[in-house]
Order: structure tokens, then sequence, then C-alpha cells
């Protein structure tokens, strides 16, 4: 089941989101402030961050947002799938509800950021798998080496 995100799941999204592997320390730290903003303030003006539930586990999260200054164009900020369920559909599901979420808000377009290392490459090719494309690559933006790939979709 998809549903809000309570407070009480941030320690197990935090956990979840460590367990992955694939994210920094520096950015699982954000993800706790990022947390902390949205029960705090973003949520009231429109942030959205949903969890996947199922038999009282909690095995995904996303976080998105309305863009400021644009008109009708959304970030998806945050799509994590713990380890032990990832490429099972959970990420598939999760990002399918935040779509027609977006839609029935009238959203018109839906940018994604991740990056080039190696570890992102299942990441990468789960956006297109899902009609994402790939619409622009700023060399370097994370480090030397690392760079930042955007993804769009209209919605």
């Amino acid at each position: 089941m998809i549903r809000p995100t309570i407070p009480a799941d941030k320690p197990i999204l935090m956990a979840l989101t460590d367990g992955t592997g694939v994210f920094k320390p520096m950015e699982i730290e954000a993800l706790g402030g990022v947390f902390d903003e949205f029960f705090e303030e973003y949520e009231a003006v429109g942030h959205k961050c949903i969890t996947y539930e199922k038999d009282g586990e909690l095995l995904g999260f996303a976080y998105y947002a309305p863009t400021w200054m644009t008109d009708r164009t959304w970030y998806l900020w945050w799509i994590v799938v713990t380890k032990q369920v990832q490429a099972r559909g959970v990420g598939s599901q999760l990002l399918h509800y935040l779509e027609e979420d977006i839609r029935n808000q009238n959203g018109r377009l839906l940018l994604i950021e991740t990056a080039s290392l190696p570890s992102y490459e299942p990441t990468r090719r789960f956006y297109l798998k899902h009609h994402y494309e790939q619409a622009a690559v700023i060399p370097d933006y994370y480090a030397d080496g690392d760079s930042l790939v955007v993804f769009s979709k209209r919605l």
C-alpha cells in the first residue's frame, strides 16, 4: 500500500536509504534535513512524501514537489526502495502513483536528477524504462568524473 509518509517513518526510511549502499553519507545526512523540513514546513506548501508499506514493513518512499517559479513543473527529489526488493516493482508502483498524483494536480512536466557514476546505471535504466528522456548532462557537477544527469517526462 502507498500512503502518506508520517514523522514516525523517518528513522526507518533513513536506515532503508543508507542500506541501499548507493547514497553517500552526506546525502543520507541531507535526507534527514529534508524529512524535518517536509514535516515542519514544506508539506503545507504542496510538497509530497509517500511511503510504500507491505505487511507493516516499509519498503520504499518517494519525495516530490512542485517547482517554484514554473508553470506546473514538478521535481522528483528522492525515490528509494530497500535493497531487498529492488527490481520487483515497488519503485515502479511509487513512480506511477506520484505521476498520477501530479497529473491530478494539473502538473505538466516531471524532472528527475541523478548521477552519472556506474553505481547509478540501474537508476538511469529505470527512468528510461518508464519513458523518461535524458534531457541534460552537466559534466563534473557533483565531482570530477561525476556528472549530473537530468531526466524529464511530459505528463
